[in-house]
């Protein structure tokens, strides 16, 4: 039976992965922690920050309304306020189907 790679997850990231999964700098992150209330790492003793996996999904959310959407950061607030359930699946969606796409130019590489 050929050996299989898991997907590691983990329990918290750091600022710096979380910069660069997202390719921005760490005081964008801490600007979004500030101005959006679903953002909320945890901080060690020494003050550092620590996200849970719920917090990069929220901070995709973010990203995709401000970023991809054109949001303003009031409007995306308001959005994520009316209806939060929805646009994480709207989110979960997106990550699949780019996940698609992924593996789609990876085949098509392979060729």
């Amino acid at each position: 039976m050929p050996y299989k790679e898991r997907e590691i997850n983990k329990l918290y990231y750091t600022m710096g992965e979380v910069t660069e999964m997202f390719q921005v700098n760490a005081s964008q992150i801490r600007f979004y922690e500030r101005e959006f209330e679903i953002l909320q790492p945890k901080k060690n003793k020494k003050g550092n920050r620590l996200f849970s996996p719920e917090d990069v999904e929220n901070l995709k959310i973010i990203f995709h309304l401000v970023k991809d959407k054109g949001y303003t950061l009031h409007g995306a607030k308001d959005y994520l306020k009316t209806d939060k359930n929805a646009v994480k699946e709207n989110q979960k969606v997106i990550d699949s189907l780019e996940r698609l796409k992924q593996f789609l130019l990876e085949v098509r590489e392979q060729l």
